[in-house]
């Protein structure tokens, strides 16, 4: 083990960590969106839910609440009639989200080996195993 994972205070393997919450909002299927979402720029609720093609109103509220909470996203609500509230990045979020950006750009980038790999899978005796 490196030093410099020796003198970190959180272990997101260890069950009481709370990096392990944290670790799950980002990584989630509505998360990761929701971030990669957000990268793009400022949005209100129903222009990232269009984005986030396929999230309930219930799931991406969660998900904002949960992201918020975690310092990753910003909700500004505005006093206008009728209310206005946009999302936006943290500086964090904007952090995490570059790193997460690299993830969904490099899985989107090797699909078609994903793909041939699923199709020996399903074809295989028993699925393969």
């Amino acid at each position: 083990m490196d030093s410099t994972a020796q003198d970190m205070p959180y272990d997101v393997f260890s069950r009481q960590c709370p990096s392990r919450g944290t670790l799950e909002h980002v990584t989630g299927r509505w998360g990761a969106l929701t971030l990669g979402a957000l990268h793009d720029g400022t949005f209100r609720f129903n222009e990232l839910r269009r984005r986030v093609d396929g999230v309930s109103e219930k799931m991406l509220s969660q998900t904002l609440h949960a992201l918020e909470r975690d310092g990753l996203v910003q909700r500004d609500a505005q006093p206008t009639n009728p209310p206005r509230v946009d999302y936006q990045l943290t500086p964090l979020g904007r952090e995490i989200t570059d790193r997460l950006m690299g993830l969904i750009h490099f899985v989107e980038g090797r699909m078609d080996g994903v793909l041939e790999a699923r199709e020996r899978y399903d074809s295989g005796a028993a699925g393969g195993r």
